[in-house]
């Protein structure tokens, strides 16, 4: 086919795929349906291939999918379906409007080694280390990060804003909606992807999908063999250059006649732009060869990508919480374990399938999960760990379990949930302001949804938590409403592998928050 249409159905299919992806990150209201998510992700490659490697269903082999449709159709994904070659693709026409000369690309020479060896590295690295370096350097992954830090708290501030406006007129449609960050350090890695991959897209292209990606490497490996690329006519061309300058992937070799199929995303600029139609998309001339470069073909074993910051909103409702003590409490919580999410099974299982999207850190309604830093260790830098300083994991919701990508998350019943215990609850009395001021305090006890912390009689009239391990679930309802600082007098140490808690005699299931403290 030589029709310029062909670039016309990428442009308006892989718009509406990538606002679709907008809208999944940006939904800070949960307006869509958990089911809708798995639709999206269904065709990530390392999310599905995780999932797949653990769980075996063809329902989780998106994965599959694409190396079908790349035997097939060439590098189709990278323009059609990856998000963050979508966004590059706005970051370059960005670029084209700035300055002009950006447009014109031009024909240049792969960076074999440097590609190839990042992509033998990262198998490497993989089947024998982790998924750390593939979770890092994922697409779906650098995306999902650059929604969840940069452009849902950009939709967070708009909202707030417009919410503002209307208020002055008594409109209320939007309600106002907290902004919460984490520590600066944990911005490091997507601020600096965020600058490489803007860079290079904004001034050339699609050089970082050629040089850097992993898996833009692999599938141009597959794309050697591909059924449909682009073809030339050598009659009908008269070498004018314009496919080579119209080329983002600066993988047209004019004067040869050659196109570098492993480089190729399939976007259809060139068939745009040549006025000879010396171009065509169809399959392959099996007498022509291509152009050759490594030889190297293997299967990559699914890994993930670092889930750094997210920036979730915080029911309003938690913001009512203890008076601040009097005095600074002095016992450093003792704190062996981090807590991982509901659906993690364990410390280790979850470690190694979760690829550090931060779709669950951005979907949080509460704003319980931030990205870990050094928690887990290096492996797990990125990945969400419970935060129960700045909230708590609100006793009926399932929400993460039901959208992870992975499958690092298993899906949970509300049932079962609320019996999975994610760590204990240990209780720290020389930290207590019931011990330390003499004041009649028991807001952990309060907010607890299992009354696993309850008061026991102390001195005179005052009361003090103690805590029924059995059934503690660890969801950060008391470590999150305890007012004592900089240490609090009971916190949550994980488990490192997720048990079954008792059943509650009396379970206040419709809990949200911590209601009236009795000071």
């Amino acid at each position: 086919m030589r029709s310029p249409v062909l670039r016309r159905i990428r442009i308006v299919f892989s718009t509406l795929f990538f606002i679709c992806f907008f809208l999944v990150f940006v939904d800070f209201k949960s307006l869509i349906p958990t089911e809708y998510f798995n639709i999206i992700l269904f065709l990530q490659f390392v999310p599905s291939a995780i999932k797949f490697i653990d769980l075996r269903v063809f329902a989780a082999a998106g994965f599959l999918v694409v190396l079908v449709l790349t035997l097939l159709t060439g590098r189709t994904y990278c323009s059609f379906f990856c998000p963050l070659g979508i966004g590059q693709d706005l970051f370059s026409r960005i670029g084209g409007r700035l300055r002009r000369k950006f447009r014109r690309y031009g024909f240049k020479r792969p960076f074999t080694v440097l590609r190839y060896s990042l992509l033998a590295i990262t198998l490497i690295v993989t089947m024998t280390w982790g998924t750390y370096m593939i979770i890092l350097l994922d697409p779906y992954s650098i995306f999902g990060r650059f929604m969840t830090y940069f452009a849902r708290p950009g939709a967070l501030v708009i909202n707030n804003f417009l919410a503002g406006i209307l208020g002055r007129f008594d409109v209320y449609t939007l309600s106002n909606v907290p902004v919460v960050g984490f520590s600066l350090i944990a911005y490091a890695i997507p601020v600096a992807f965020f600058l490489l991959v803007g860079t290079l897209s904004l001034t050339k292209g699609r050089l970082y999908c050629n040089m850097v990606c992993p898996l833009g490497t692999l599938l141009g490996l597959l794309s050697k063999i591909s059924i449909l690329r682009i073809r030339f006519d050598e009659t009908a061309c008269t070498r004018c250059g314009r496919c080579s300058l119209g080329c983002k992937s600066s993988c047209i070799d004019f004067l040869k006649h050659d196109v570098d199929v492993t480089r190729c995303v399939e976007c259809f600029n060139c068939l745009n732009v040549c006025q000879q139609k010396a171009l065509s998309y169809g399959i392959v001339r099996l007498k022509k060869s291509v152009h050759k470069t490594d030889e190297n073909k293997r299967k990559v074993i699914a890994g993930s990508m670092l889930a750094l910051l997210g920036i979730s909103n915080v029911t309003n409702g938690q913001e009512k919480i203890a008076p601040k003590p009097k005095k600074d409490s002095t016992v450093k919580e003792n704190r062996t374990l981090p807590v991982c999410p509901p659906g993690g099974t364990g410390i280790e299982e979850f470690n190694k399938n979760c690829t550090a999207c931060s779709l669950c850190i951005s979907a949080c309604p509460n704003g319980v999960l931030k990205p870990a830093f050094k928690q887990y260790g290096i492996s797990g830098m990125m990945q969400p760990v419970m935060d129960y300083h700045k909230s708590f994991c609100t006793y009926n919701c399932t929400i993460c379990t039901e959208i992870c990508p992975t499958y690092a998350l298993h899906p949970l019943v509300l049932e079962a949930k609320k019996l999975t215990q994610l760590g204990k609850a240990i209780f720290i009395k020389d930290n207590c302001i019931v011990k330390t001021e003499k004041t009649a305090c028991g807001a952990c006890s309060e907010s607890c949804p299992t009354k696993a912390v309850h008061m026991i009689p102390y001195e005179g009239n005052l009361v003090i938590p103690e805590v029924t391990q059995d059934i503690c679930i660890g969801c950060g309802h008391c470590e999150y409403s305890c007012p004592t600082v900089p240490y609090k007098a009971i916190f949550v140490d994980g488990n490192a592998v997720h048990v079954a808690a008792k059943k509650p005699v009396n379970v206040e299931s419709e809990i949200k928050t911590p209601v009236e403290f009795p000071f």
